[in-house]
Order: C-alpha cells, then structure tokens, then sequence
C-alpha cells in the first residue's frame, strides 16, 4: 500500500473529562518506531501493554508497564510532566491511549495495536474496577486542577443498574463507548494498525502474541519465547501485580491485585436476563454494524470476520 495514496486520520475534535485530556496529543513528539496501545478501557489493556513490554525487553522479569507505559491522554499528573517523562525514555516506547481515533493525533509512523472486548465483559470488568477505587482516586480524579466537566462518583451496589446506566447513556459515568469501536474499527486496514480480541488472547495467546510481534517487526529469540509467554501469562501478572498496576495499586482497596482481578469473560452471563443481554446485542448492531458487533462479541477466530 502506497502511504502517499492514504487518507489517514486526522485530529478533528478533543475530549475533557475526569479522566480525559487529549490536548496532550498535540505537543506530543513521535518517534518513527512509537507504539501506541489503543483500548476502550478494561478491555486487556494492561495485558496487551505486559506483552509488548516483554516482547520489547525480551523477556525481562522486571518490566514495569505503568512507568514504561504511561496512559498519554489521562490528566493526571500535568501534560508538562508526563511529555517530560516519555521525552526521556531511550528505549522503543509503548503508550497507552483510551481515546477514539478522531480525537488522537494520528501519525503514519507509528504502530497502533488496538485490543477490544465484548461490552458486557468490559462493564463487569470496569464495575470492579470502579467499585474498590478508593479515596485516593477520587481525590486525583475530582481535585486536580482542570477537571472539564462532571467529576466521577462512586457505582450503584447493582451491578445491573449500573449495566444499564452505561449502556442507555453511552458509557456513564466514563466516557462514549461504540464511537472508540467503531472509530478502530474504521482504520482496521491501515498499514500500522492492527486488531486483537481478548478472547483470541484467552484462546491462543502464542498465536496472537507472534502475530503482534511481527505486526511490530520484532524478532523474538527462541531462546526468550518460553519466558515471553510466562510473563504474560494470568497467572504471573496477579502474582506480580504490583508492576502492572499503576502506582502499585495505591488507588484501589485491596491494592495491585484488586486490579488485576479476574481476566475472565462472561461473568455476566449469570446475572443478566436474557432481555438485558438481547438489548445490548441490538444496540451493538445497530450502532457498529453485523460486522463489527460480530468481532466484537467472539474475536477473530471464531472465523466469520475478516479484519485484514
């Protein structure tokens, strides 16, 4: 593909919230091997930031995502801090982004590794998420100069109201949902973007992680792959929680391993009715379209989207 000939993306809008300053994306400098790790938010995010940084690093036990991979677009701390920071780094870096491609500064250099997952596996996910943060994280959220618009307050005790909540207001309380799929959804076929489903990663992690290492033009050595593997592994990252999580976990009860919880689909098969999971199936539908809402639901490997 000619990169003269494409339209790639350009930057129309910004987004402010309590969690969202995408201004940072203006003064940010690439470089022209830059990955940037898109995702809704609790859809693998810090599982797709642990397998770059190993593939990266080889192998490294003590690879520390949340330093070496910083969410660019969160307000906090300043923008002036965090540019200052990611200025320095020396090694190939690796961002993390939650917003949708029309509010990014798209650059054609870059490699961009978008994860998605099924909305209601996301939800259970987020309400685990947001129902143990503590008073710390309300406090950098809702008290650090230049929060735009409403602050966050805490979840409902029903999992199900907030189910809800989310799906009839796009997202509440975090930010629009279908728009950040759809948006990737979009650019699937550029040449520096790539797709993976959390459940392709459940179903076949060594598939999908070579897949990812050379969408990236890494070389693995054969000798590291087995400990690649054991690092990305669940298992590994709950018991090493605390270089996942970011500040290890000091915004969360429970501390690191609240965050990374369960790493499981389908939880909410047990408590939503059959109504309540067909409503989101429509509105998933109706919003991104059959194909789409399709890889959405079941990845790749379910063998009926092609996203290449």
């Amino acid at each position: 593909m000619n990169s003269d000939a494409i339209d790639w993306p350009r930057k129309t809008r910004e987004m402010h919230s309590h969690h969202f300053d995408s201004t940072i994306w203006n003064d940010f400098r690439f470089r022209p091997d830059d990955i940037v790790i898109g995702t809704y938010a609790k859809s693998g995010t810090t599982w797709m930031q642990q397998i770059v940084g190993q593939l990266i690093f080889a192998g490294a036990e003590d690879v520390n995502v949340p330093e070496l991979s910083p969410w660019l677009d969160l307000r906090v701390p300043p923008k002036d801090v965090k540019l200052r920071a990611v200025e320095a780094q020396a090694h190939r870096r690796f961002l993390k982004t939650h917003l949708p491609v029309d509010a990014l500064v798209f650059s054609p250099e870059a490699k961009y590794v978008y994860i998605g997952r099924d909305g209601r596996d996301v939800l259970w996910s987020m309400y685990n998420h947001h129902a143990r943060a503590n008073a710390e994280w309300y406090r950098a959220l809702n008290e650090t100069p230049g929060l735009v618009g409403d602050p966050i307050a805490p979840p409902p005790v029903s999992i199900r109201e907030y189910f809800h909540n989310w799906l009839d207001r796009d997202g509440h309380p975090f930010w629009p949902f279908w728009e950040n799929i759809r948006s990737w959804w979009k650019v699937r076929n550029l040449p520096n973007v790539l797709l993976v489903h959390f459940a392709d990663l459940k179903t076949d992690m060594a598939g999908e992680i070579a897949r990812i290492a050379n969408f990236l033009g890494i070389e693995v050595n054969p000798d590291r792959w087995s400990a690649i593997l054991e690092h990305c592994s669940f298992d590994y990252m709950k018991r090493n929680a605390a270089r996942s999580a970011p500040l290890g976990g000091v915004f969360w009860d429970g501390g690191a391993e609240t965050f990374i919880h369960k790493g499981t689909n389908g939880r909410w098969r047990d408590v939503l009715t059959r109504a309540e999971s067909a409503k989101y199936e429509r509105m998933a539908n109706d919003k991104l379209g059959f194909e789409a809402a399709y890889w959405l639901a079941h990845g790749m490997r379910a063998n009926r989207v092609n996203v290449a």
